[in-house]
């Protein structure tokens, strides 16, 4: 019987730690790369979602300056100013504002359900060169979702 025995080369220990920092380097690298993409990702969001709406006051009383500028503003639905074209899809509206100024809206796209009962809107898109703003989104504010809850009445029938 004979016994052989198998040598076993080691790596030379420099050469192993330098194969493992390497890798550990790319990976601290890419990790960092994705942390930094994550945060931009959530600073973009938090600006384009957090973003102040006007009045139409204050739209209109930076003029010229906002035509073609994504802004947001927020007014009362005028009664009576809706002109809806089925054929178009496309809904005009009027707002305005606690000191009367009127802003005309148009919105391109499927009449909201609720447009009759709205009370408010909040519209955003940009302000165009004839003084009208053409909205890319709108946010309909109904009175029966944001009253109060009614008073209870207690009554006692008659015996």
């Amino acid at each position: 019987m004979s016994h052989s025995t198998t040598q076993v080369q080691s790596i030379p220990t420099n050469l192993a730690e330098g194969k493992a920092s390497g890798k550990n380097l790319k990976f601290v690298l890419g990790g960092l790369l994705l942390i930094g993409l994550i945060i931009v990702l959530m600073v973009q969001a938090t600006v384009s979602t957090g973003a102040y709406y006007m009045t139409v006051s204050e739209l209109q009383g930076r003029g010229a300056s906002i035509v073609g500028e994504r802004v947001r503003v927020n007014g009362t639905v005028v009664e009576g100013s809706e002109d809806w074209r089925p054929q178009e899809v496309t809904l005009r509206f009027t707002i305005a504002d606690e000191n009367g100024a009127q802003l005309p809206i148009i919105f391109s796209g499927p009449r909201p359900d609720n447009f009759q009962r709205a009370a408010s809107a909040i519209v955003e898109g940009e302000l165009l060169p004839d003084g009208s703003f053409q909205a890319e989104t709108l946010l309909l504010k109904c009175p029966s979702r944001y009253e109060e809850e009614p008073e209870e009445v207690f009554v006692t029938a008659n015996q």
